[in-house]
């Protein structure tokens, strides 16, 4: 249906367009209502997406409000939008471009890995194609810059194009419309025959400058597809209809790439709710250590080790630089101060209030980070079968800090605002961290400190399994019987074995009792002190943790089935939000969630490896061999 005047589109149904240094939301019809620059932490320039008035531009045919169709080309974030008219047929192109790329290769231990390196163009293009008949257009931008706090002022340079500014802030529009200007707005109208081609660009690159005709536009947008398919080709992928799906995940985890420091964010956006009009509304521009294990994991198994090399020493570096003292995040260029605050002039994402930027989690204790921090060095050095001597020290640290932090309470892996409790899941990265540290230890050659950490690492297994375990079933934390997904990642850190009983018996009971139309909850709101009030929806990434976790048991099909139902409910452009409505498919919470396409990768991967198992045809490639947690085989 078209959208009511100063209505919100569906979350899932926005495109993300990105050049691995910012990003931007397009609207379904043809609104960029998300862009933040330079970066991706940025102050916005168009924001509508947290408030209508908080800046837009959109293209499109005069008078109509729904595209016939959107996609996006194969195997890029080159969104492809087609109109019709009763006059005419259209096609827009829009993109983040990328015209500075090479390609190349280099030698490291025997190995010859390719890269594909870039730049930034600094630059929105968007190109009009007019395919059939003829068709009158409207351009209408209208920046607001400062997050909405600061109007644009327009002005015609010297070189004959409109800049806007307001704080701190400019931005150059390029375009062959013919413009006029209306407070705060730039306007225009045009129209288009068949064959005939139209373009309007932003530009906050003041060396570069925009593109100056629509032939040079399309040149920039070919551009663009080149680095990204090329940099697609050098993933692995199976021979499998799923295929599709790990490939946009691939694509959209380079998206949220900060290319100059390889930092990994969570998500491209602040403040999106986790339910309508709800308090649970966080800035999730950063990089959490939690989420390098999974996405050292994802990146390997899909033959991306480029991108995790630098992300690895992205981590490796915040952790050289926090002198014992490591966050559960940072900021993409490596900040550590990422005070929280409120926007109180935005009215937010369908009344959904308070707009935070910043996160006041970062400075919470939670336990959980050292054992994420040494998973993803063991499973990176197990890619790249060395540890460089320089980063063994600050991990040794790293284990006896874990050690230090054992006894302790924390806020747990879902950042609750209530009070400290001895979650099970940190507790378990608490294993985790001397576990892997012990087996690092023996590859480095230094079998007297695996000596010394291997009793501790089974004396944390059984308190864990000692207080951790209420009637046979892995519980939230010690002092209560409430479940949480969470223990969902006991299969998938090697715990304990897959034919465990309480293994067994944990993850059945996640899919029987904290599910919603088969869809899984964090926990239960009202057996959980968390600091918040209202409901949440169903977390999308514990429901690919279940498909992995069932795959792990033996429960075949039932992971096939939960995975199959999951890949239906992506949005229409195949990408994820933070959490699903089960009842009405909706998502909610930040977008697109690297988070939830990590854990995609893992779940597909778990069901194709079954699939291979039970016989199915097609080619099982290394992609998924065992590279996750303590397995030494594969």
């Amino acid at each position: 249906m078209p959208p009511s005047p100063g209505a919100f589109p569906p979350i899932a149904q926005y495109a993300f367009l990105s050049d691995c240094h910012t990003s931007a939301l397009v609207a379904p019809h043809g609104a960029v209502e998300w862009l933040c620059m330079p970066r991706f932490d940025a102050p916005s320039i168009f924001g509508a997406l947290l408030d209508r008035e908080a800046g837009s531009m959109r293209i499109a045919p005069a008078g109509v409000q729904v595209p016939l169709g959107r996609r996006y080309l194969p195997g890029t974030l080159i969104l492809e939008t087609t109109w019709t008219t009763d006059t005419g047929w259209l096609v827009v192109h829009d993109a983040l471009t990328i015209t500075e790329w090479a390609q190349s290769g280099r030698e490291e231990r025997g190995m010859q890995r390719p890269e594909v390196r870039h730049e930034s163009d600094k630059t929105l293009v968007r190109t009009v194609s007019c395919i059939d008949g003829e068709v009158e257009l409207t351009l209408d931008c209208r920046p607001a810059f400062e997050y909405g706090s600061a109007p644009a002022r327009w002005e015609i340079a010297e070189d004959g194009e409109a800049v806007a500014s307001g704080g701190s802030q400019h931005v150059q529009l390029a375009t062959d419309f013919e413009l006029e200007f209306d407070g705060d707005r730039a306007v225009g109208r045009l129209s288009l025959k068949e064959g005939q081609s139209a373009y309007a660009a932003v530009c906050w690159d003041p060396e570069g400058g925009a593109p100056r005709s629509a032939p040079e536009a399309h040149e920039r947008l070919g551009a663009t597809s080149d680095f990204w398919r090329a940099w697609l080709r050098h993933g692995s992928f199976p021979d499998h209809p799923w295929r599709i799906h790990l490939q946009r995940s691939a694509v959209v985890l380079k998206g949220l790439t900060f290319a100059p420091t390889g930092a990994l964010l969570a998500a491209a956006t602040t403040s999106l709710p986790e339910t309508p009009g709800g308090e649970r509304n966080w800035d999730y521009r950063y990089s959490w250590i939690r989420d390098s294990s999974f996405s050292l994991w994802a990146l390997h198994t899909l033959g991306f080790d480029e991108e995790a090399a630098e992300f690895a020493q992205f981590v490796a570096d915040v952790v050289r630089g926090s002198e014992g003292k490591l966050q559960i995040m940072y900021g993409i260029g490596g900040e550590t101060d990422l005070t929280e605050r409120t926007l109180d002039h935005l009215s937010g994402y369908g009344g959904a209030r308070p707009v935070r930027i910043g996160n006041g989690a970062f400075s919470q204790r939670q336990n959980d980070v050292w054992g994420a921090l040494l998973d993803s060095v063991y499973i990176h050095a197990k890619a790249v079968d060395h540890i460089r001597d320089e980063n063994w020290e600050l991990l040794k640290a790293a284990v006896e800090a874990a050690i230090e932090a054992w006894p302790e309470p924390d806020q747990g892996i879902w950042e609750a605002r209530g009070e400290p409790k001895h979650y099970v899941s940190s507790k378990l990265m608490i294993w985790v961290a001397i576990d892997r540290g012990a087996r690092l230890a023996r590859k480095q050659g230094d079998p007297e400190l695996a000596e010394r950490w291997e009793p501790i690492a089974e004396q944390v297994k059984a308190e864990i399994l000692e207080r951790g375990v209420r009637d046979g079933v892995f519980r939230q934390h010690y002092e209560t019987d409430a479940l949480d997904a969470s223990t969902l990642l006991i299969p998938l850190l090697r715990f304990l074995p897959p034919d465990d009983e309480r293994l067994l018996k944990t993850v059945l009971a996640i899919a029987d009792e904290l599910t919603v139309e088969g869809l899984v909850l964090r926990y239960l709101v009202e057996e959980t002190d968390d600091g918040l009030h209202g409901e949440e929806a169903t977390f999308t990434i514990c429901s690919f943790w279940l498909v992995s976790a069932l795959s792990e048991i033996g429960e075949r099909e039932r992971a096939r089935l939960l995975c199959e139902k999951l890949l239906g409910l992506a949005g229409p452009l195949d990408l994820f939000a933070e959490e699903l409505d089960p009842r009405t498919g909706r998502h909610w919470g930040n977008f697109p969630q690297a988070f939830t396409h990590l854990a995609l990768i893992n779940a597909v991967s778990h069901v194709i490896a079954d699939a291979w198992r039970d016989g199915e045809p097609g080619e099982m490639t290394a992609v998924f061999s065992e590279m996750r947690g303590g397995r030494e085989e594969g």
